[in-house]
């Protein structure tokens, strides 16, 4: 209730003037505080005296992707790299190229067969993450904008289960193959085993009938 130019309080008649001075004091009080400067200590010191500000909360800690940090970051078209490379045998013959899919369709320029089997070849090999070519279908209008570079350059493709049965096949194709050069290498051998060992006692025979052969002398 109000009368005059002071406020009745718990009894009290508090001046205006005095109650200004309370309301600032609370809202000074009560406003966060911005403050973004490094603390200093409250000392009688002359100097000032820095103090470490140590934060452990969980939040702070900054998070880095360790795969990030190992992996080098690669030039689009890289691939190009790995063209007019080619394979030879111990005998200094070019090895020919395998077939690829269909399914395994080139992306980018002046990618070719070759090109998109090496680079294949290489993601297999260097990379743990699942291959499924660019799944972009921007990347054919621009692929230097939208290629991913993670991926070989060959359009997005789908194994179907007629593909593992032919590679299953080839597979086994390969290993019967393999099978069957290591057991005539094993038989040929034990042949030329056997042939040196028949070798070695027909010698040991014709000197034991030499020295049967020859007169004993007698003084």
């Amino acid at each position: 209730r109000q009368q005059g130019m002071g406020f009745f309080t718990e009894g009290r008649v508090i001046k205006s003037e005095l109650w200004t001075q309370i309301s600032a004091r609370s809202d000074t009080l009560n406003k966060p505080d911005l403050n973004t400067s490094l603390p200093v200590r409250q000392t009688a010191s002359i100097f000032k005296q820095p103090v470490t500000k140590v934060t452990n909360h969980p939040s702070n800690k900054v998070k880095t992707d360790p795969q990030k940090a190992i992996d080098q970051p690669r030039q689009l078209f890289w691939e190009k790299k790995l063209s007019g490379l080619n394979a030879f045998d111990i005998a200094e013959e070019l090895v020919k190229t395998m077939e690829l899919p269909k399914g395994l369709q080139g992306v980018g320029p002046g990618c070719t067969d070759k090109t998109l089997l090496s680079a294949i070849a290489s993601a297999l090999h260097t990379s743990a993450a699942p291959i499924t070519g660019q799944l972009s279908a921007a990347v054919e209008k621009n692929p230097g904008v939208w290629l991913n570079t993670t991926q070989p350059l060959c359009k997005a493709f789908i194994v179907t289960d007629e593909d593992i049965r032919k590679q299953e096949e080839l597979v086994y194709s390969v290993r019967k193959r393999l099978e069957e050069a290591l057991m005539a290498d094993m038989l040929a051998h034990v042949d030329e085993t056997t042939s040196e060992g028949d070798a070695l006692k027909q010698e040991g025979n014709c000197n034991d009938d030499k020295q049967e052969s020859e007169p004993e002398i007698q003084m």
